[in-house]
């Protein structure tokens, strides 16, 4: 049990998640910049900022969860442009988040 100064009282958060802990705004932050720029489609349309939880086959994701791992392995060995690096990164994380999305739904 908690006790604050003004007399509030709250249970012990030690057993719960800790978002604010566990996420750094910086990367959320380069995240949402990087998934702002790929709404853009190829023919001119923006899509939903939540399009992608429509469902995207996990095969999809993998593929492409490999083809970004290999520009950002290939700027880790060579370049290490910091642009190439973020755009691989930030392509990596809404690779990763897409397939576990598609791994949770079938929890359901």
């Amino acid at each position: 049990m908690r006790t604050f100064v003004t007399g509030a009282t709250r249970d012990s958060d030690e057993t719960k998640n800790d978002y604010e802990g566990f996420l750094s705004p910086t990367v959320i932050r380069a995240f949402g910049d990087y998934m702002t720029v790929h709404r853009h489609q190829a023919d001119g349309q923006i899509r939903a900022s939540d399009n992608w939880q429509a469902g995207i086959p996990k095969d999809v994701y993998m593929k492409s969860l490999w083809r970004h791992f290999l520009d950002l392995w290939t700027a880790h060995r060579g370049s290490k442009d910091p642009v190439k690096i973020k755009e691989a990164l930030c392509a990596l994380m809404f690779n990763v988040m897409g397939y576990l999305h598609e791994v949770l739904k079938e929890d359901k």
